[in-house]
């Protein structure tokens, strides 16, 4: 496998990335244990979970799916995010990357999901459908 293709793995279930209130704390039905990311700015509290258990009414978008990145990797590796978004930008799909210390998760809309794995392994990339 070349230096910037990577491997993959669909974790189950379905995703939403929510904007709450820049003041609001942080709610339980956020806090799934398979992922969930919280960023807070000056301009809001920014949530990506599991989409189970969210109130209705919640400001979120729901039907994300994600892929975890196959990681670690070093922090002086370029270019790793963009060999997987060079191709979906190619093919038109959206994509909302989630990153941490040690992995990257690239969350596709469930509608671009097959067509995210086409693309990713004609780019090189190897997509493992077992969810993780």
């Amino acid at each position: 496998m070349a230096a910037l293709e990577r491997s993959l793995f669909l974790l189950a279930g379905s995703f939403a990335i929510c904007r709450l209130d820049k003041n609001a704390t942080v709610p339980d039905w956020a806090k799934s244990e398979e992922l969930f990311s919280v960023t807070r700015t000056t301009d809001e509290l920014s949530i990506v979970c599991s989409q189970e258990d969210i109130p209705q009414g919640t400001d979120c978008e729901t039907g994300w799916r994600c892929l975890k990145v196959e990681s670690p990797f070093e922090f002086d590796l370029t270019g790793a995010i963009a060999s997987i978004a060079a191709p979906l930008a190619e093919a038109d799909v959206p994509l909302f990357v989630v990153a941490t210390q040690d992995s990257d998760y690239l969350m596709v809309k469930e509608t671009d999901l097959e067509r995210t794995i086409l693309t990713l392994s004609q780019a090189g990339h190897q997509v493992n459908r077992r969810q993780r």
